[in-house]
Protein backbone atom coordinates (compact mmCIF):
# COMPACT_ATOMS: atom_id res chain seq x y z
CA UNK A 1 0.00 0.00 0.00
CA UNK A 2 1.68 3.08 -0.92
CA UNK A 3 1.35 6.45 0.61
CA UNK A 4 -1.63 8.04 -0.59
CA UNK A 5 -3.57 4.84 -0.31
CA UNK A 6 -2.72 4.24 3.56
CA UNK A 7 -3.52 8.32 4.03
CA UNK A 8 -7.05 7.58 2.36
CA UNK A 9 -7.58 4.89 4.45
CA UNK A 10 -7.16 6.54 7.51
CA UNK A 11 -9.24 8.68 6.38
CA UNK A 12 -11.92 6.84 5.33
CA UNK A 13 -11.88 7.05 1.43
CA UNK A 14 -11.75 4.51 -0.86
CA UNK A 15 -11.93 3.54 -4.52
CA UNK A 16 -14.57 2.12 -5.37
CA UNK A 17 -12.91 -1.12 -7.21
CA UNK A 18 -16.15 -2.07 -9.68
CA UNK A 19 -14.94 -5.03 -10.65
CA UNK A 20 -15.69 -6.68 -7.11
CA UNK A 21 -19.21 -6.01 -7.81
CA UNK A 22 -20.55 -8.66 -10.33
CA UNK A 23 -22.66 -6.60 -13.65
CA UNK A 24 -25.78 -7.07 -14.33
CA UNK A 25 -25.85 -8.93 -17.41
CA UNK A 26 -27.87 -8.69 -20.65
CA UNK A 27 -29.68 -11.87 -22.32
CA UNK A 28 -27.61 -13.19 -24.33
CA UNK A 29 -29.92 -13.56 -27.13
CA UNK A 30 -29.92 -10.19 -28.20
CA UNK A 31 -29.10 -8.88 -31.72
CA UNK A 32 -26.77 -5.40 -31.57
CA UNK A 33 -26.87 -3.68 -34.67
CA UNK A 34 -23.78 -1.16 -34.79
CA UNK A 35 -24.07 1.83 -37.36
CA UNK A 36 -20.80 3.59 -37.33
CA UNK A 37 -18.40 5.04 -40.40
CA UNK A 38 -14.99 3.31 -38.60
CA UNK A 39 -14.82 -0.21 -39.60
CA UNK A 40 -12.47 -0.44 -36.32
CA UNK A 41 -15.61 0.19 -34.22
CA UNK A 42 -17.89 -2.13 -35.87
CA UNK A 43 -15.37 -4.34 -35.42
CA UNK A 44 -14.16 -4.28 -32.01
CA UNK A 45 -17.69 -3.43 -30.28
CA UNK A 46 -18.94 -6.59 -32.80
CA UNK A 47 -16.17 -8.76 -30.81
CA UNK A 48 -17.29 -7.87 -27.61
CA UNK A 49 -20.96 -8.64 -27.68
CA UNK A 50 -20.33 -12.24 -29.81
CA UNK A 51 -18.01 -13.09 -27.06
CA UNK A 52 -20.18 -11.80 -24.10
CA UNK A 53 -23.15 -14.24 -26.48
CA UNK A 54 -25.18 -11.46 -28.04
CA UNK A 55 -25.71 -11.43 -32.32
CA UNK A 56 -23.57 -8.69 -33.42
CA UNK A 57 -24.74 -6.59 -37.02
CA UNK A 58 -22.78 -3.73 -38.71
CA UNK A 59 -23.42 -1.24 -40.86
CA UNK A 60 -21.40 1.59 -42.40
CA UNK A 61 -23.85 4.18 -43.23
CA UNK A 62 -27.13 5.50 -41.18
CA UNK A 63 -28.90 4.35 -44.58
CA UNK A 64 -27.59 0.67 -44.48
CA UNK A 65 -28.41 0.38 -40.58
CA UNK A 66 -31.83 1.55 -40.76
CA UNK A 67 -32.87 -0.92 -43.43
CA UNK A 68 -31.07 -3.61 -41.35
CA UNK A 69 -33.45 -2.47 -38.38
CA UNK A 70 -36.56 -2.68 -40.82
CA UNK A 71 -35.19 -6.81 -41.73
CA UNK A 72 -33.60 -7.83 -38.75
CA UNK A 73 -34.87 -5.61 -36.23
CA UNK A 74 -32.34 -5.23 -33.36
CA UNK A 75 -32.87 -5.37 -29.79
CA UNK A 76 -30.40 -2.26 -29.32
CA UNK A 77 -28.75 0.01 -31.35
CA UNK A 78 -25.06 1.70 -31.30
CA UNK A 79 -25.21 4.93 -33.50
CA UNK A 80 -22.22 6.95 -33.90
CA UNK A 81 -23.60 10.90 -34.48
CA UNK A 82 -21.11 11.44 -37.92
CA UNK A 83 -21.50 9.42 -40.71
CA UNK A 84 -21.54 10.20 -44.53
CA UNK A 85 -24.44 10.72 -45.69
CA UNK A 86 -27.17 10.88 -43.23
CA UNK A 87 -26.11 11.18 -40.00
CA UNK A 88 -26.91 10.24 -36.52
CA UNK A 89 -29.10 12.53 -35.50
CA UNK A 90 -31.43 12.27 -38.56
CA UNK A 91 -31.41 8.35 -38.11
CA UNK A 92 -32.56 8.54 -34.34
CA UNK A 93 -35.03 11.06 -34.95
CA UNK A 94 -36.55 8.30 -38.00
CA UNK A 95 -36.14 5.49 -35.51
CA UNK A 96 -37.94 7.82 -32.68
CA UNK A 97 -40.77 8.62 -35.53
CA UNK A 98 -42.01 5.10 -36.44
CA UNK A 99 -43.67 3.43 -33.95
CA UNK A 100 -42.55 -0.08 -34.72
CA UNK A 101 -38.75 1.26 -33.54
CA UNK A 102 -39.21 4.10 -31.59
CA UNK A 103 -38.60 1.66 -28.19
CA UNK A 104 -35.47 -0.05 -29.47
CA UNK A 105 -33.07 1.39 -26.65
CA UNK A 106 -30.18 3.75 -28.98
CA UNK A 107 -26.59 4.22 -27.54
CA UNK A 108 -24.96 7.60 -29.52
CA UNK A 109 -21.13 7.10 -29.43
CA UNK A 110 -19.25 10.40 -30.68
CA UNK A 111 -15.41 11.36 -30.81
CA UNK A 112 -17.27 15.18 -30.54
CA UNK A 113 -16.14 16.55 -27.25
CA UNK A 114 -19.12 19.50 -27.12
CA UNK A 115 -20.93 19.03 -23.53
CA UNK A 116 -23.69 20.64 -25.18
CA UNK A 117 -24.39 16.93 -27.40
CA UNK A 118 -25.71 15.24 -24.04
CA UNK A 119 -28.48 17.96 -24.49
CA UNK A 120 -29.38 17.60 -27.70
CA UNK A 121 -29.52 13.58 -27.40
CA UNK A 122 -31.53 13.78 -24.64
CA UNK A 123 -34.36 15.93 -26.00
CA UNK A 124 -34.12 13.78 -29.29
CA UNK A 125 -35.07 10.59 -26.78
CA UNK A 126 -31.48 8.87 -27.28
CA UNK A 127 -31.09 6.62 -24.40
CA UNK A 128 -27.55 7.08 -23.30
CA UNK A 129 -24.19 8.44 -25.22
CA UNK A 130 -21.22 6.99 -25.05
CA UNK A 131 -17.48 9.05 -26.03
CA UNK A 132 -14.71 7.71 -27.99
CA UNK A 133 -12.90 6.53 -27.60
CA UNK A 134 -14.18 4.15 -25.12
CA UNK A 135 -13.40 0.58 -23.12
CA UNK A 136 -15.14 -2.75 -22.27
CA UNK A 137 -16.39 -1.34 -19.18
CA UNK A 138 -18.18 1.35 -20.24
CA UNK A 139 -19.76 -0.77 -23.17
CA UNK A 140 -21.27 -2.97 -21.06
CA UNK A 141 -22.01 -0.48 -17.98
CA UNK A 142 -24.10 0.96 -20.74
CA UNK A 143 -25.81 -1.95 -21.44
CA UNK A 144 -26.27 -3.09 -17.73
CA UNK A 145 -27.94 0.43 -17.19
CA UNK A 146 -30.76 -0.71 -20.34
CA UNK A 147 -31.06 -3.98 -18.09
CA UNK A 148 -31.87 -2.56 -14.63
CA UNK A 149 -33.94 0.06 -15.98
CA UNK A 150 -35.78 -2.85 -17.89
CA UNK A 151 -35.14 -1.81 -21.23
CA UNK A 152 -33.03 -4.89 -21.51
CA UNK A 153 -34.05 -8.42 -20.64
CA UNK A 154 -31.59 -9.63 -18.36
CA UNK A 155 -29.81 -12.91 -18.45
CA UNK A 156 -31.48 -16.05 -17.13
CA UNK A 157 -28.72 -16.74 -14.48
CA UNK A 158 -29.62 -13.37 -13.01
CA UNK A 159 -33.12 -13.80 -13.03
CA UNK A 160 -32.27 -16.83 -11.10
CA UNK A 161 -30.19 -14.93 -8.67
CA UNK A 162 -32.62 -12.19 -7.87
CA UNK A 163 -35.04 -15.03 -7.62
CA UNK A 164 -32.93 -16.45 -4.48
CA UNK A 165 -32.32 -13.38 -3.05
CA UNK A 166 -36.31 -12.07 -1.89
Amino acid sequence: MDYMQRVGSLLGLRRKDRRRRRRIEASEDIRVLVIDDSLTVVKVLGRMFQQNGFESVGAGTAEEGLEIVREHRPDLIFLDIMLPGMNGFAALRRLRQDPSTARIPVIMISGDEQSMARMVLDRMGADDFMKKPFGRAEVFTRIERLVLDGRLPPRATEVRMDMHAG
